[in-house]
């Protein structure tokens, strides 16, 4: 037999020089969740395709990662994906396509941590007040605000309790919430998992487990949104620190993840906004500050007014489409939101062709030469307090627009607004960009699919 022939079932060694990369994928499924914790250096899911589609499980944000010690952030989401052609300078493109609530009941309210139960920051570093250990794991025994406990010593060990709790259901066509009295919440946390409706690869205590109803009788209008969506910070830090208000808290800490003030400005994306215009419909561009960008999700609330002023909402769990796309050297320091229209300030709605004509006829009247083509940006500001974050907003505005900050707070004021995302330190500036400006930030394809 010749020496370049091989017998049938014989195996063969094939080498290669260089490992072989993986196609990037139209659809990818994601249904797998951090430890809470976002790292640049940690392998991404994908890679997807400029243009691709994301479908995720996402596991309910706040209150579940915040009674799981394991997790070492505010919250549970999704592993990164890398998106094909996106590198640092450029900007990735999410538009909401749909938001699904698979969760049936959730349980939700104000909180109070508890101080020998972490070190210095109870969302990162939680330690058993039994045993001492550090992130111990836990299993839920029983109903109630103790129902949490070590699984080396039993002892009570979620970081955190309800102050003011409530538990609420959902009807089957996520439409309305009702907060519910004790003998339901407690049906409900005998069998918290399946009300939750956690993913299976979902590590965190349900909610439920803990039974609360300070809140009975109150109905309520579901809206679901994402209060975590963006792209991974270029240091390593806690998803729900990822922002400018929860984020101060990582300046001087004393755990690993501590930095500066100047290291939290140049390496937060700002994904944790809870802002409740992320919806359905919306589109979110975020910076990219690592290479394939990294987009992550998760956080989703039934529903939440302007602030969240109680700290916490409705989380749930869900399914959630997006598709993403590049724009090249956007150069963006934060999140632009292109809200769905009805979710835009009054003075923001891009104009009809008889409010067109009214100008008009008031620019010929008054020798107004040229009146601008303009359509509705939302730019996010995040910062230790509503004021800072403000000026963070307006900042951002004026350098992605090459505007000054006065006239960017001057547009907003006759063209938009100033709205609260998260109190303490969630913002939007909203206002009306000039056409030529939306070109010169390479934005004005996206915004005029959106809003023309």
């Amino acid at each position: 037999m010749s020496e370049n022939l091989v017998e049938v079932g014989e195996e063969v060694e094939i080498k290669s020089e260089q490992p072989v990369k993986p196609a990037p994928l139209e659809t990818l499924f994601v249904n797998e969740f951090t430890d809470g914790v976002l790292d640049p250096n940690k392998a991404m899911l994908g890679p997807l395709k400029d243009g691709g589609t994301i479908i995720a499980n996402t596991a309910p944000g706040c209150w579940g990662p915040m009674l799981t010690p394991e997790i070492r952030g505010g919250h549970e989401v999704t592993k990164p994906v890398y998106v094909e052609g996106a590198e640092v300078g450029d900007a990735l493109v999410i538009q909401i396509k749909s938001i699904q609530v698979t969760s049936l009941a959730t349980s939700s309210g104000t909180d109070l941590a508890i101080e020998d139960r972490f070190i210095g920051d109870p969302f990162v570093k939680v330690k058993c007040p039994g045993c001492g250990k550090l992130h111990p794991q836990t299993e839920i025994r029983g109903i109630g605000q103790d129902a949490v406990v070590c699984k080396t010593c039993e002892t009570s060990t979620s970081p955190f309790k309800l102050t003011n709790g409530y538990t609420m259901v959902f009807d089957d066509q996520a439409r309305i919430g009702l907060t519910v009295g004790r003998e339901a919440a407690r049906r409900i946390a005998t069998n918290a998992k399946n009300y939750m409706r956690t993913p299976d690869n979902s590590i965190q205590n349900p909610v439920v487990a803990l039974a609360p109803t300070d809140l009975i009788g109150v109905m309520t209008r579901m809206r679901p949104f994402l209060g975590q969506l963006g792209t991974v910070p270029s240091k390593a830090m806690p998803d729900s620190h990822n922002a400018g208000d929860f984020g101060t808290f990582l300046i001087g800490a004393p755990h690993e993840f501590t930095m500066t003030e100047e290291e939290l400005a140049l390496h937060r994306t700002d994904g944790h906004m809870d802002i409740s215009r992320v919806r359905a419909g919306a589109i979110v561009i975020c910076p990219v500050k690592v290479p394939g960008g990294g987009i992550y999700l998760g956080d989703m609330h039934a529903m939440q007014g302007d602030g969240e002023i109680a700290g916490h909402t409705t989380d749930v769990a869900g399914i959630v489409q997006l598709q993403v796309s590049v724009i090249k050297k956007a150069n963006l320091e934060g999140p632009v939101i292109l809200p769905n229209l009805e979710d835009l300030p009054y003075t923001a709605k891009p104009f009809t062709k008889a409010e067109k004509k009214v100008a008009r006829d008031l620019a010929e009247e008054f020798g107004v030469k040229s009146i601008e083509d303009s359509f509705p940006v939302s730019i996010v500001g995040t910062g230790a307090n509503l004021n800072a974050a403000t000026d963070n907003a307006l900042e951002r505005g004026a350098k992605l627009f090459g505007l000054t900050v006065e006239e960017v707070k001057n547009r907003a004021t006759i063209s938009g607004s100033i709205e609260i995302g998260r109190h303490p330190g969630v913002v939007t500036v909203t206002m009306l960009v000039p056409k030529s400006l939306l070109k010169e930030a390479r934005l004005y394809k996206q915004v005029k699919k959106q809003y023309d």
